[in-house]
């Protein structure tokens, strides 16, 4: 059962609300509960209260929340509803004796079973009532028939020779029956007047009018019904009291918004390749700059960029598990911080590392997730199926099931919704490109490996994955540290699971392999950034290279030798302003 205090709501001014409680569940300390609600403040476990009173006199109990300007009352009491003794829960074991078994009843079986009760009582009780009314009945009888042959029956006993011989005389002579024969030498001289002959006519009548009415109690269940109903009337007359509490038939769910629990702020959001996550307030990222972010010297940004404290961060690593984190979850740290690592609070792989970080306003979010591995496999997966469990905290979820200890995946993008002309490029190690209508790419849940993605040989291996449109163009970088831009369009749409077409110039010694590609807009203006695995970055201007064949191998940009191979190229960021 749930208890749960009286409360009501009232405007002050300024803006401002309260919320009063004029009763609490019973056997809650009253003190304790005004502590605890002080303490939710002060700890800011909740947001909005402003101060808590206990402003109980003579004239009853009474709590003050006062609550802060445009305050959400509704929000704030459930949370509170939730989270103190406000509200508590009464469990208790309904078992019972039913019919010499022990039973597990509910209220109908209990009420009806005290009903069953009931008529067993008064059923009982009328049947001994009626069996008394007959013995009497029998005795008045005797007693008005006695009185009628009154000096007859003088005479008899005067000529018996001791009570017993009077009493059998009595029946002899008579017919008197062994009860009224005693009577009648019981009675004494006093009683035998008109007077009590009326008496017991009048006793007479009113016992048959008993004995008629047991009778029908007896034999009719309506009657013995009415006799129940009047009988529980008369107990609720003298002993029935107003109900103090209000018994609802169902009970209102508890619907806390995390806006009660958080305050609503804007912050910068950082997730790092080496793992380290954090939250900067605006004002301290405005304060230190966007370049000193207290990462080292071989770490960078994966994810950069202005959320706020009611997001959702999603973070994916390369064996496909999906870590989940509230935006006002991460550690609020100065930009300048380097902020906490994510095996802090969850357990990774020493070889395993983040390579994608989302964040979303909501998690009503109905997009699809397009995800493919190293060995070949792709599947889009819905944005439901990604939502965080109960144990989000401490364990990662599954987004998408290895097919073997040595698959990694490439890569993971997210599409709130996509366009019919939409396709799926990849590319491999060796450089081979194939590219299929994302419709072929079915919707599979989160622990499925999806379908063959790309027909692979050898050791060859998928390099990364993008959803592309017609218009746009290819950016690769190879291993030996060239950059090629070419058209989409050299990459003809086929089928899924196929080879694919050659898009590096094969050389017999030291050939070119993909390091990474990227597709973008045939407008882009920007820069790329080739990242080693040193790391070190090289930035390449889009202006600065013309669109090549797709036989060709580009031209170089950076020493393998003293910057690294490359191992990834993506769009520079675009500096973050607030």
């Amino acid at each position: 059962i749930v208890v749960r205090s009286k409360t009501n709501t009232e405007n002050l001014k300024g803006g401002k609300s309260q919320i009063n409680v004029t009763e609490i569940p019973y056997e809650v300390n009253k003190a304790q509960l005004v502590k605890r609600i002080d303490e939710m403040r002060i700890n800011k476990k909740v947001e909005g209260i402003a101060e808590v009173r206990d402003e109980s006199d003579r004239n009853g109990l009474s709590i003050a929340i006062e609550l802060k300007r445009e305050a959400n009352k509704e929000g704030i009491l459930n949370f509170l509803f939730k989270n103190t003794d406000l509200q508590v829960n009464y469990n208790f074991n309904m078992v019972a004796i039913d019919k010499m078994t022990p039973k597990r009843v509910g209220l109908l079986r209990m009420l009806s079973a005290y009903l069953e009760f009931r008529k067993e009582v008064i059923l009982k009780r009328t049947k001994f009532d009626l069996n008394k009314a007959q013995n009497r009945m029998h005795i008045v009888e005797g007693l008005i028939k006695a009185l009628s042959i009154l000096d007859q029956i003088i005479t008899t006993i005067r000529a018996s020779k001791n009570r017993k011989d009077a009493k059998q005389n009595l029946i002899d002579q008579f017919e008197f029956t062994d009860p009224q024969a005693e009577a009648i030498v019981t009675l004494q001289l006093y009683r035998l007047s008109n007077t009590d002959v009326t008496e017991l006519e009048d006793e007479q009548k009113k016992l048959q009018a008993a004995i008629t009415n047991f009778k029908l109690i007896i034999g009719d269940e309506k009657e013995l019904f009415k006799v129940l109903k009047k009988e529980l009337l008369e107990v609720k007359k003298e002993f029935g009291t107003p109900r103090l509490s209000e018994v609802q038939s169902e009970v209102s769910e508890l619907k806390i918004d995390t806006k009660v629990l958080v305050p609503d702020e804007d912050v910068v959001v950082m997730v790092s390749k080496d793992g380290y996550i954090k939250r900067s307030s605006l004002r301290s990222f405005t304060a230190t700059g966007e370049t000193e972010n207290g990462l080292k010297e071989d770490d960078y940004p994966i994810l950069l960029e202005k959320s706020n404290t009611l997001s959702h961060l999603f973070l994916f690593t390369n064996k496909g598990h999906l870590i989940y984190r509230p935006v006002y979850e991460i550690a609020d740290s100065k930009w300048k911080d380097t902020g906490e690592h994510i095996s802090q609070s969850i357990g990774l792989d020493s070889d395993e590392q983040i390579i994608e970080a989302m964040t979303f306003k909501t998690l009503d979010e109905t997009g699809q997730f397009i995800t493919a591995t190293d060995d070949g496999y792709i599947k889009q997966t819905t944005f439901k199926d990604y939502l965080p469990g109960r144990t989000y905290k401490k364990h990662p979820s599954v987004y998408i099931k290895l097919k073997s200890d040595d698959s990694r995946v490439v890569s993971i993008s997210y599409r709130k919704t996509v366009s019919e002309n939409s396709t799926v490029l990849l590319m491999s190690y060796t450089g081979l490109a194939l590219r299929f209508d994302l419709a072929e790419v079915p919707v599979n849940g989160a622990r499925t490996a999806g379908v063959k993605s790309m027909g692979l040989k050898g050791d060859d291996h998928v390099v990364n994955m993008q959803v592309v449109s017609d218009d746009d163009n290819v950016a690769i970088v190879t291993t030996r540290g060239a950059f090629k831009a070419m058209k989409l369009a050299e990459v003809p749409v086929t089928s899924r699971a196929r080879k694919g077409v050659l898009i590096l110039r094969e050389l017999k010694s030291d050939p070119h392999r993909v390091g990474g590609f990227i597709s973008y807009h045939a407008d882009f203006k920007g820069a790329f950034e080739i990242i080693t695995d040193r790391p070190t970055v090289q930035e390449v201007l889009a202006e600065e290279h013309g669109l090549g064949s797709r036989y060709s191998n580009g031209s170089f940009v950076l020493d393998v030798e003293t910057q690294g191979t490359p191992v990834m190229i993506k769009q520079k960021a675009i500096e973050l302003v607030i």
